[in-house]
């Protein structure tokens, strides 16, 4: 997985990452010019051979390979952080011959395709998409081009990927592959390969290239049916004409192909966002988020950090309302299989997605180009579905902003008993619906509201101002704020070797730097005012609003985003309002802030 994330970054400096990058990521609302864009519309695509990803729009991936029957441990120690990379000099740094070796004692005895396939299918995916070759160089898969592959090198014997592309086939799950076609550990002349071959004679990348990578592509495009996606990934500096000649390949044996933007240089037909990143603003076009389910994408002995089904189903439901598609990981064991908790989680996801599969499978984007503090909104037609994951404890759902008018509104019974509520649409486009006050669903409840508009037409909210609600905490972050005299952008850190963390923040505090959000107050009172910050020592902000209301006071900094109480804030009246944070003393450099929250008194 990626170990550097690139956004608006030019090729040069790109470059100069990706020796310590393992994939490539791209980030921006309208996507990188370099390798965000296909070469197609994402309208012609969508009513072509992108159909099928843009109405799926929940897939499983799968990392497994020679590193699972490692689990992290390499000579007794044990390596915390994504275990796909453990051979790299960054983890445990194995020698080729060593790393290698391990192919002898990789016997993935438990692994049964059908039972895999049936998993994503019980958990309400479309489709699979495996690693058939990482940057390590193993091909899980029967190569006659590398001897170095599941099939010659082990005691296993088989080819899984034959087996899972025909058990897909078979239970009607879309296939397709995950090719690592620039990095490889282990070829000569492949990135962060040996420099010279077997021979001793030097390698250069164009022999890795039509020795190992073009051949080995064909062979996953040619030797196992029909496939829906060839997922390439960490094109780095990889020369333009060699990935042109390899996705021209690609269309050529697979015409119905999807190929994800990190194939490199915009040929991709749909658009890769950062790694376990779910944006927090509508992105437009074709594209997919991948996360997984725990903290490493391949198997670790020690992980078992997995993602609960309402957080799987959170994160997809964001997803699809910002406008993409949820590729969601496993990591099968060194005996192939998927850890019971992770598949237990998954299967309970999939039960869900079984009583509400309209809010997920040909859904689209949310009217509000951000989560709303209680869930999440998707569209069809003319329906919208509210994804209420924090139940309202007073019987009043409060949704803002909302210009097209309702004519309905019926909380969805998991056990089919749908249930109509009240509702009232003010003046002020705020609706509360009257709903019980005990959720109807134990994982996230959804509300059905139909709305009068004609084929063809939008619902539509006003975006103009962000609602400030008056019986739940609202956090304001600071991608939709307005900011002067300072910097606003994206920042990525590892919690663990590979463990992505994203924010968008503002940093670089100048003495008037300041960032201002419109916001829509539904009910006047006070409220408390908290920061979500990080920097050195001991810092001052100040907040004001248009009514003149201030609130100052100092609080404790640390590396870490941390939200601190800062005091009262009053609204005066309801409605729409500006409010405005300042840093007033501390370190200008390292105070960073990622948003500010608002909590009702009576909260």
């Amino acid at each position: 997985m990626n170990i550097f994330n690139k956004s608006n970054l030019s090729l040069v400096v790109f470059c100069l990452l990706i020796a310590f990058s393992s994939r490539a990521q791209v980030k921006t609302e309208s996507m990188d010019k370099m390798w965000g864009e296909s070469n197609v519309s994402p309208d012609a695509l969508k009513s072509g051979k992108g159909k099928f990803f843009d109405e799926s729009n929940f897939g499983m991936f799968i990392h497994w390979g020679l590193f699972s029957n490692l689990g992290g441990v390499w000579n007794n120690k044990t390596y915390y952080g994504i275990g796909e990379w453990i051979m790299n000099p960054r983890m445990a740094g194995i020698p080729v011959e060593d790393y290698k070796q391990i192919a002898n004692d990789f016997n993935p005895t438990g692994f049964d395709a059908k039972k895999i396939a049936q998993l994503a299918k019980d958990a309400g995916m479309k489709y699979i998409v495996i690693t058939s070759k990482h940057h390590e160089g193993f091909a899980m898969f029967d190569s006659k081009v590398s001897d170095f592959n599941i099939v010659d090198a082990t005691p296993f014997g088989r080819d899984p990927m034959h087996e899972l592309a025909d058990a897909c086939h078979e239970i009607g799950l879309g296939f397709g592959f995950y090719y690592s076609h620039n990095q490889d550990w282990t070829a000569p002349g492949g990135k962060g390969g040996p420099k010279t071959d077997e021979n001793g004679k030097e390698a250069i990348f164009k022999d890795y290239f039509y020795n190992k990578c073009k051949p080995q592509v064909k062979e996953i495009c040619t030797n196992y049916g029909d496939i829906d996606f060839v997922w390439f990934d960490t094109p780095g500096d990889m020369p333009k004409e060699y990935v042109e000649e390899l996705a021209a390949m690609v269309r050529e044996l697979q015409p119905k192909v999807m190929m994800c933007s990190r194939v490199g240089y915009g040929l991709g037909d749909y658009a890769s966002v950062g790694d376990m990143e779910v944006p927090t603003k509508r992105i437009e076009g074709l594209w997919e988020t991948c996360d997984t389910n725990n903290d490493s994408w391949s198997y670790a002995w020690y992980d078992n950090n997995f993602k609960s089904p309402k957080v799987i189903l959170s994160r997809l439901l964001e997803t699809v309302a910002r406008g993409g598609s949820y590729l969601f990981n496993v990591g099968p064991n060194e005996l192939g299989i998927v850890p019971e908790i992770g598949a237990e989680f998954l299967r309970e996801t999939g039960k869900w997605l079984k009583r509400y599969p309209q809010v997920v499978y040909d859904a689209g984007y949310s009217p509000w180009d951000y989560k709303l503090p209680w869930g999440d909104v998707t569209t069809k037609g003319n329906k919208m579905y509210l994804a209420v994951s924090e139940w309202p404890t007073d019987g009043k759902l409060y949704l803002p902003g909302l210009k097209t008018k309702i004519k309905s509104a019926k909380i969805l019974n998991p056990e089919g008993r749908d249930q109509k509520i009240k509702f009232k649409q003010g003046k002020d486009n705020w609706v509360t619906f009257n709903v019980p006050f005990k959720a109807p669903d134990h994982l996230i409840s959804i509300i059905e509201v139909e709305v009068n508009i004609k084929k063809g037409e939008d619902i539509i909210a006003e975006d103009t101002a962000l609602g400030i609600y008056p019986n739940t905490r609202t956090e304001l972050i600071t991608e939709f704020g307005t900011v002067s005299n300072a910097t606003q952008a994206n920042k990525k850190w590892m919690e663990k070797f590979g463990e992505w963390k994203h924010v968008n923040q503002v940093g670089n505090w100048e003495e008037n730097g300041q960032i201002s959000w419109s916001i829509d107050v539904k009910k006047a009172g006070y409220y408390y005012l908290d920061l979500d910050y990080r920097g050195a020592d001991r810092l001052v902000w100040k907040t004001t609003t248009d009514e003149g209301i201030i609130v100052q006071n100092q609080q404790a900094a640390t590396e870490k985003y941390v939200f601190y109480n800062m005091g009262i804030l009053e609204f005066k009246t309801p409605g729409k309002h500006t409010i405005t944070t300042t840093l007033v003393e501390g370190d200008r450099k390292t105070a960073s802030l990622k948003s500010i929250a608002l909590r009702p008194i009576n909260d």
